[in-house]
Order: C-alpha cells, then structure tokens, then sequence
C-alpha cells in the first residue's frame, strides 16, 4: 500500500492572509499529483479557534488563520474534491492523529511508502515527516519538492535538506 498524504493545502496558506506567490504555483501540481497517485490520499487540515492570539503560536506568528470554519480554513476546492476521507484537524504544526491513522493502517497492510505534499515546507510538512518517521521508522518516507512550498524560498530548501538529513526521500 501506498500513501499520500496531503498537508494544510488551504486557502489561508494559498492565497489567504498566510498565502504567497510559491503555494499558489503548487496548486496544479498538487491536483495532479492527487489523481495519479495509486493508493490511499488523507489529507490535514491546520485548525484554530477564534482564541488564536491567545496561543503561543498566535504570540509567535500573531497572523489568524485557519480559524475553524472560516473559507480560510477550507481547503482549496479543486484540492478537496478529489479527497474521499475527511481531513484530520490538526491544531499543532504536525498531527498526532496523523501518525496514529497511518500506524493503524498499518497494523492491517503492509505500507510500501508515504509521501508528503503541500504547505508549508519548513513548518508542517517537515513536522509530519517526523511525526510519521516515528511511527513507522522501517517505511519509505518521501516529499514531493515539486507539489510543496514554504515559507519563503530559502526555507523551503533548507526544509528539504534538513529531511533529507533524517533519512527521508526528497524528490
């Protein structure tokens, strides 16, 4: 069995209050990575409540987004269409839950690999790798460079060669 895992592509992160010119590029790249892939697509969601401010990520990164049930939170429609099982929020950069999901699945079928997709690179992309590295350390992880962005260009970049560092596959 193969995963692909689509992270936090929503309109906040594309074009929203936390969007740039790199996440709106992948957006194409992402549909189509989504309706070739052979196998099981789960998908995250970056949520938060209206008390953002008010928590250390909102002190650090005092931009609201993803606010549960805003059109930012949403992800991108052309993206959510294609993903058949509801996205697992996550209120944190990467997502115990995720991790969890993917163990599960497998303790009922082998897992050849799982690749990561989406936004950001250098924030939640690289946490959920982790996260899922410690999970199933024995199984093929990969990022897909060309279906991610980050924060800026250089974070991207030094993202991908910090994963690379932890034994993921980065294409």
């Amino acid at each position: 069995m193969n995963i692909l895992v689509v992270i936090d592509m929503q309109n906040d992160f594309i074009d929203g209050s936390l969007g740039t010119k790199e996440a709106v590029a992948i957006v194409q790249a992402v549909v189509d990575k989504i309706k070739n892939f052979e196998g099981t697509v789960l998908a995250t969601r970056d949520t938060h409540e209206e008390n953002y401010l008010d928590t250390q990520e909102g002190r650090n990164l005092p931009v609201k987004h993803c606010i549960r049930g805003t059109d930012g939170w949403q992800i991108r429609e052309e993206i959510a269409e294609l993903i058949k099982e509801e996205p697992i929020d996550k209120p944190t950069f990467g997502s115990i839950e995720l991790g969890k999901k993917i163990y599960e699945l497998s303790q009922t079928e082998d897992i050849e690999s799982i690749t990561l997709i989406g936004l950001c690179t250098d924030i939640c992309v690289i946490s959920n790798a982790m996260v899922i590295k410690a999970y199933l350390p024995e199984v093929k992880i990969i990022v897909d460079s060309r279906c991610c962005a980050g924060v800026t260009p250089e974070s991207h970049i030094r993202a991908l060669e910090a994963m690379k560092v932890c034994q993921v596959e980065v294409q």
